[in-house]
């Protein structure tokens, strides 16, 4: 864990929790799912709070699995610079920090 693991932590459980401050990225498998399938998924994401060593060992809450009706699905925070282009150069700081989440099935990881 890192000194900064704390703040990159809050600011990815704000993200997941409201999808509000990044890009959420669904994938063709996630799109295929029934409206009511997808909702149920997306409240499953931001519902999450199943963080343990093997899921989260930097304690930056920026992974998830969740089953659901007998599927797997991963969703994964990435970091971008300002420009989505490259990476992050301080995960911390939201002022150069451009957050992306993708949730996908696990076959298509």
């Amino acid at each position: 864990m890192t000194d900064k693991a704390p703040e990159i932590r809050r600011l990815n459980d704000a993200f997941r929790s409201s999808f509000i401050g990044g890009h959420v990225v669904l994938t063709s498998g996630v799109v295929a799912l029934a409206d009511t399938e997808r909702r149920a998924l997306l409240r499953s994401v931001r519902a999450f709070e199943a963080f343990d060593s093997d899921n989260d060992p930097y304690a930056e809450h920026d992974f998830g699995a969740i089953d659901m009706e007998g599927a797997k699905f991963f969703w994964k925070i990435d970091y971008y610079g300002a420009d989505m282009q490259s990476g992050s150069p301080d995960a911390a700081n939201p002022h150069v920090t451009r957050r992306a989440m993708t949730i996908m099935r696990a076959e298509e990881y």
